[in-house]
């Protein structure tokens, strides 16, 4: 149900739509004949989370004639350190500053289009809000997803999905209960190269797949360039690390886990294997068509583990055994596993090494395609050049991972990401983390029950305690 005030912010937008240069004839459906909507009909978004990953995305937001971003919640209002380089700024007011000036550059006057809050609860009983973007660290994922979508909010919601296998099961469950829209930023999802390598394994180009190969990268980056600062310190002025923390387990501010370094906390997240097993995984099990789905065990778990009570405990390297009802095996491992020799030897690009990262898809009579981020390599280059014909499998298309999402909000049709889909990618990612932690090298896994089998110490991993008072 929309909130009262509709249809005075509807005669809002209108207006402001007007100063801004865009349409104000409402046409007869949502999207009109050149498939931008009228003001009236614009999504309202608001940004929960400012920092790397939403300075990197809310533009694609911003851009997009179909919705209009009104607001900005984090508990940090302004703060530096942001960015894979710690070269950014982040907070609530970097946030708002970027919205009022993209907005206030359509408009070739000042604009202020954003209000920013602390607390994203408050935002959404304050702002009318259709749809949120969710881009705060995992721990907070599965909490403001149930309760944006308790109140029937449309998410895109970044990866990884949660940070416990129980936490994306509720998720799921709570996204279909809503009959919401929701799409996760596994954005390769909507790359042509990723689709097309999967496509072509679908429809049997390389023969019977006979296994897969998964490099993801490794180690801890210092993103934020104060990894070494790990001991307890003062807040940064206007922060509330509390609200910060939310759900998470107590532990007090060091300036290392602060901005993106958070990753490398178990508390907070699953290290590499998440991060980028969201993404690779991914990309996996829709060329097998197990994305709704798993495999049934997990072998060969290990891997390099840091001191539990060390501030970056997440595993540096590691390598697993995926194993599917089929007998198929996906092996997954970080560079140093150096998993696909092949691909290195049939690399031609000097300027850069193949540093075996990416997924490889093997057939039969040494038939393989490999794909990774810009690039698509065959054993035979005549492989990728064959066309899919009419009747053979087409998998979903999408070509702009945000436009696909605001677009099915008003269709209602399935998105290009799923939620039950990434809840299953990332199961396998933190099955791998339970076995690492409890130091099991096998887990038997009913992806029907989703139960471990016969090991109590990993079962017990399945699912973590909010922290109180949060609870939904």
């Amino acid at each position: 149900m929309k909130s009262p005030n509709r249809t005075s912010r509807r005669q809002f937008l209108q207006t402001s739509a007007a100063v801004l240069g865009f349409p104000t004839i409402i046409p007869a459906s949502a999207l009109g004949r050149d498939g931008r909507p009228a003001p009236s009909e614009r999504i309202t978004l608001g940004a929960i989370g400012w920092g790397t990953i939403a300075g990197d995305w809310t533009p694609s937001f911003l851009n997009n004639d179909k919705c209009q971003v009104v607001a900005v919640a984090d508990p940090m209002k302004e703060y530096g350190h942001y960015g894979y380089k710690g070269e950014e700024t982040g907070g609530r007011e970097a946030g708002r500053k970027i919205i009022d000036e993209h907005y206030s550059k359509a408009a070739n006057k000042p604009v202020k289009a954003c209000t920013a809050y602390a607390d994203f609860r408050e935002m959404m009983e304050k702002e009318d809000l259709d749809a949120v973007q969710i881009s705060t660290p995992d721990h907070w994922h599965a909490y403001i997803a149930i309760y944006a979508a308790r109140k029937g909010k449309h998410i895109y919601g970044q990866k990884p999905l949660a940070l416990t296998i129980a936490e994306g099961r509720r998720m799921s469950d709570e996204v279909k209960k809503a009959g919401i829209t929701w799409q996760t930023g596994s954005q390769q999802r909507s790359d042509i190269y990723f689709r097309m390598a999967c496509e072509m394994v679908r429809n049997n180009r390389i023969g019977k797949i006979q296994r897969v190969l998964i490099g993801l990268p490794g180690g801890h980056s210092n993103w934020n360039q104060m990894g070494d600062q790990q001991a307890p310190a003062p807040l940064p002025a206007d922060f509330d690390y509390q609200m910060w923390l939310g759900p998470a387990g107590e532990m007090e501010y060091r300036p290392a886990l602060l901005p993106l370094n958070w990753r490398h906390n178990y508390n907070f997240s699953g290290g590499m294997i998440t991060d980028f097993g969201a993404h690779h995984i991914d990309i996996a099990q829709w060329g097998l068509d197990t994305q709704l789905t798993g495999p049934v065990a997990l072998k060969n778990i290990t891997g390099t583990m840091p001191a539990a009570t060390e501030l970056y405990n997440t595993a540096t390297a590691f390598k697993f055994d995926c194993v599917y009802e089929n007998g198929l095996t996906m092996t997954v491992g970080d560079t140093t596993s150096k998993l696909m020799p092949q691909v290195e030897a049939a690399t031609t690009d000097t300027k850069k090494p193949f540093d075996h990262v990416g997924i490889l898809f093997e057939g039969g009579d040494g038939k393989w395609i490999w794909v990774n981020r810009g690039k698509i390599l065959a054993s035979d280059p005549a492989i990728l050049r064959e066309k899919i014909g009419p009747n053979e499998i087409h998998l979903y298309e999408s070509k702009d991972h945000s436009d696909n999402f605001l677009s099915h909000i008003y269709d209602g049709q399935p998105t290009a990401a799923p939620v039950e889909v990434a809840h299953r990618t990332i199961t396998i990612a933190h099955l791998a983390n339970i076995g690492l932690r409890t130091g099991s090298s096998e887990l038997q896994w009913n992806p029907k029950t989703e139960e471990i089998a016969g090991n109590a110490a990993a079962s017990a991993l399945l699912s973590k305690e909010w922290r109180k008072p949060w609870a939904l």
